[in-house]
């Protein structure tokens, strides 16, 4: 059983969490631009736009998936790679292996679950699903 009681997945399978900085709530961001390594918590029903003007100070965003049947948190992530973000975009809550290729195409560079979803869909699973790029219907349309 993991300690933390959350997994990080990312296209090398399982990874042990490496962030150290602060995560503030979308709506109680720091008034202060020049924070370091410091990251925003969205819900699946977050309003991004008030991260428009301030996506090029946020180093981690992560999106709540409350449901492995909502996908509002897929939306909200191509939003923000065209809103300019280029920071780590991690999914959290309730994204199963399946999901995994469409939360890479939609923008997600990792996903983090709760231990027990880990234990139901162990590493293989994920990795599985980690050549997303070369799975994609239009790849295989133009072969």
């Amino acid at each position: 059983m993991l300690l933390n009681n959350t997994q990080l997945i990312n296209d090398t399978g399982f990874v042990p969490e490496d962030w150290t900085g602060q995560f503030y709530e979308l709506n109680a961001l720091p008034a202060n631009d020049g924070a370091v390594d410091w990251a925003v918590d969205v819900p699946s029903d977050g309003d991004i736009s008030l991260l428009a003007e301030r996506v090029g100070d946020i180093a981690l965003i992560r999106i709540d998936f409350p449901s492995f049947a909502d996908g509002r948190g897929f939306t909200l992530a191509a939003r923000l790679r065209r809103m300019g973000f280029t920071g780590r975009l991690r999914a959290r809550g309730h994204v199963i292996a399946d999901q995994y290729a469409m939360a890479r195409r939609s923008g997600f560079d990792e996903v983090e679950v709760d231990g027990a979803l880990a234990d139901r869909q162990p590493e293989a699973q994920w990795l599985a699903r980690a050549n997303w790029q070369a799975h994609d219907y239009q790849n295989r349309m133009r072969a």
